[in-house]
């Protein structure tokens, strides 16, 4: 909602004009404040932005004047009731099959992964979708700014943040919730997203006994994802060198998916990489599958396939030991997905 005079919504990843308007700016305040109060909350010139979770799971952000200069601005951000999964990704052609198997090995094999993507790239819609493969019998603590996650086990403990009250006080950070949960006898720590400081503590638990832990962090590529994990450690304020920080990275996190929203408002997994290590002083990644794009059709569609690259996975003797076995041709990069 920009202001009152113009409404937008996204239908299939593209965003269009609507004929919905409110009658003036008192109108849409009227319905700002009947949302925020029923979650407890207020917005007025003193708190002119808030963030919250509806009683849906839907995500609401609004401002109003006067940080929003011409009128109150409105996001809400709707979650399918039915959680995706894998599968259903497929259906959209945003994943192929010996991918799904990559990812559903890797999970069952207890390896760390980092989804990365930008902005309303499917980030916490493949979060979701990967949970559905962790074993119903392990205990799962989910942390988050605002609760999305929609966790298919039976055995889990949701945790979400507490912004500071009027008078500045009772902020809960998303820190303080990483170390409360490792006290929780979690087997699998799952972070909406690292955005802070409490990439250090997510870090720290992935490397002492919480393997298959899993998180979202907005980069544009997994290198960048590296790079911005690199600068969140350092945000901790802990006497850490740079190498240290990334041997740090390399040994805590097994797989990065990265996720784009493309032109044409599709989302792909467009590549999936495993870090292997650190050589010198830097974090060695191989990419195992990655989208390709080919063309863009006069309607604005991308057209591209998804390819492996040749390379097998690190964890793959691994994974055997534990009865997962990849299909014969599944890193066969002359084969198409």
């Amino acid at each position: 909602i920009n202001t009152h005079k113009r409404v937008f919504i996204e239908r299939r990843g593209i965003v269009e004009e609507t004929p919905i308007r409110f009658r003036d700016e008192a109108h849409l305040l009227r319905v700002i404040n009947k949302i925020v109060s029923a979650i407890g909350r207020r917005v007025d010139e003193s708190s002119p932005m808030v963030d919250a979770r509806l009683e849906d799971g839907s995500r609401v952000n609004i401002a109003v004047r006067p940080v929003s200069v011409d009128g109150p601005l409105v996001s809400i951000r709707k979650f399918s009731k039915n959680p995706y999964s894998l599968e259903r990704l497929m259906a959209f052609n945003s994943i192929r099959p010996p991918m799904i198997e990559l990812l559903r090995i890797a999970v069952q094999a207890r390896k760390s992964i980092l989804v990365s993507g930008g902005t309303g790239s499917g980030k916490t819609t493949l979060l979701n979708a990967l949970s559905s493969y962790i074993p119903s019998k392990e205990r799962l603590i989910t942390i988050e700014d605002a609760a999305e996650l929609q966790l298919q086990q039976p055995h889990v403990g949701r945790l979400e943040t507490r912004p500071p009250n009027v008078e500045g006080r009772g902020e809960v950070r998303q820190r303080e919730l990483l170390k409360n949960a490792l006290r929780m006898r979690p087997d699998r720590i799952i972070v909406g997203e690292v955005r802070g400081e409490e990439a250090f503590d997510m870090l720290q638990a992935m490397n002492t006994g919480h393997e298959g832990s899993m998180t979202t962090i907005h980069a544009n590529t997994p290198r960048d994802a590296i790079s911005r994990l690199e600068q969140m450690v350092g945000m901790a304020g802990m006497p850490m060198t740079h190498d240290s920080i990334r041997a740090q990275i390399a040994s805590a996190i097994d797989i990065i998916v990265q996720t784009q929203r493309l032109s044409d408002g599709g989302r792909r997994v467009t590549s999936i990489s495993e870090l292997t290590g650190m050589e010198g002083n830097v974090v060695q990644l191989q990419e195992i599958y990655h989208f390709v794009r080919r063309e863009v059709t006069a309607e604005g569609k991308v057209i591209g396939d998804f390819r492996a690259t040749g390379v097998r996975p690190r964890f793959a003797p691994e994974a055997a030991t534990l009865g997962h076995h990849f299909a014969k041709d599944a890193f066969n990069p002359q084969v198409a997905l």
